[in-house]
């Protein structure tokens, strides 16, 4: 049992099903990102555990206590929304501190909780502002400290970083973050960005559709996907994804695929247990970093294969070279380092890191365990 347990629990529209039998143990001081497409219903799920959306069926509890049906103003939750959600006439501290007013919680109280929220979230020189005072980031600061001073049992966080420009979406991520690893507070965190999801979670769980795909922290999810839609949903570029055939040599089994000139070529797994899908067709995945120079491949790896092959495009990017081939007449991404001599039209000498691929049932899309 979690500290806010999530146990079968569904949403219906009418004859709709748009939650399905949800169940997430989320622990004391854990940082949980539920990320997901548009529509797949992570803030559905946020605003059940909320109080905001009604439950179909299951249970929601909060350290023990089963708060289904339970209104909004009784769970000892607090909500950071995309749109901050300040009164505009109201000054920053005020705003603060309007729901501990609200709750009878007595002045001195509240003062005491204003000084050291707004020290911590470093605003408190901005307590006698307006809201349309501030900037954007200012505005977000001001609707967590909002929910700081109310020291409830579980934070949730809707999109709260939506509104605001990419430079400043960073800046705000590393704030979060630091403020979770000095307060150990437990929050669920609703994101469509799957970086924002990586950088802040202790767990995520990947949902599309209704349904929870994936759950487990951020090397889980990243290096061993449950199936293709985790797969290729979280990373930036994408896992890349190719047809291919498991054949036997030496005892091995090898992916079978083609070059940018349509030879066959083979490519030894690690995973042993793929010599039970000889002769079988498989998806294969690997992350654009697997695939490198022979200088940049990762020198702890036991089985690099080399890979010569015609180069597609190059993009420089600052710091990493992405680099576009052919293979199985797919469009495969590599990512090489900022120095890379490398470009269009040439034969390369790629380093693909086999201990980094991962191979998908093409029927069920379901990774193949080891």
């Amino acid at each position: 049992m979690g500290f806010l347990d999530i146990s079968h629990v569904t949403k219906s529209y009418g004859s709709v099903q748009v939650l399905h039998e949800v169940d997430i143990a989320v622990q004391e001081g854990e940082f949980l990102v539920l990320v997901g497409p548009s529509g797949c219903g992570k803030s559905t799920l946020l605003n059940m555990i909320a109080g905001l959306e009604a439950i179909s069926s299951g249970d929601i509890s909060i350290k023990g206590r089963v708060i289904n049906g339970v209104h909004p103003s009784k769970r000892n939750i607090a909500m950071v929304f995309q749109s901050y959600a300040l009164y505009p006439n109201m000054t920053v501290g005020q705003n603060m501190t309007f729901g501990l007013e609200m709750h009878g919680v007595p002045k001195a109280d509240r003062d005491k909780a204003l000084t050291d929220v707004g020290k911590l979230l470093q605003i408190d020189h901005l307590l006698n502002r307006k809201p349309g005072q501030l900037s954007g980031g200012q505005r977000q600061r001001v609707a967590m400290g909002r929910a700081l001073v109310r020291n409830p049992d579980v934070f949730l966080f809707d999109e709260p970083l939506s509104n605001l420009d990419a430079k400043l979406r960073v800046d705000m991520r590393t704030e979060i973050k630091k403020l979770h690893q000095k307060l150990r507070t437990t929050i669920v965190y609703v994101t469509h960005d799957q970086i924002e999801a990586m950088t802040l979670s202790t767990r995520i769980a990947v949902m599309n559709k209704g349904y929870v795909q994936q759950l487990g922290t951020p090397k889980d999810i990243y290096d061993t996907p449950a199936n293709l839609f985790v797969a290729t949903f979280m990373g930036s570029p994408a896992m890349n994804i190719l047809p291919a055939t498991v054949v036997m040599q030496n005892g091995a089994p090898h992916a079978e695929i083609t070059d940018s000139e349509g030879a066959v070529r083979h490519l030894r797994f690690s995973q042993t247990n793929l010599a039970d899908w000889a002769g079988r067709q498989i998806i294969l995945g690997i992350r654009p970093e697997a695939i490198t120079d022979p200088e940049g491949a990762d020198r702890k790896s036991g089985n690099i294969q080399p890979f010569t092959n015609r180069v597609t495009v190059t993009e420089p990017a600052g710091s990493d070279t992405f680099v576009t081939m052919t293979l199985s007449a797919k469009d495969v991404i590599a990512r090489m380092r900022a120095d890379a001599s490398v470009a269009p039209g040439q034969l390369f000498d790629f380093a693909i890191n086999m201990e980094k691929a991962v191979a998908f049932d093409p029927e069920t899309e379901e990774r193949i365990r080891a």
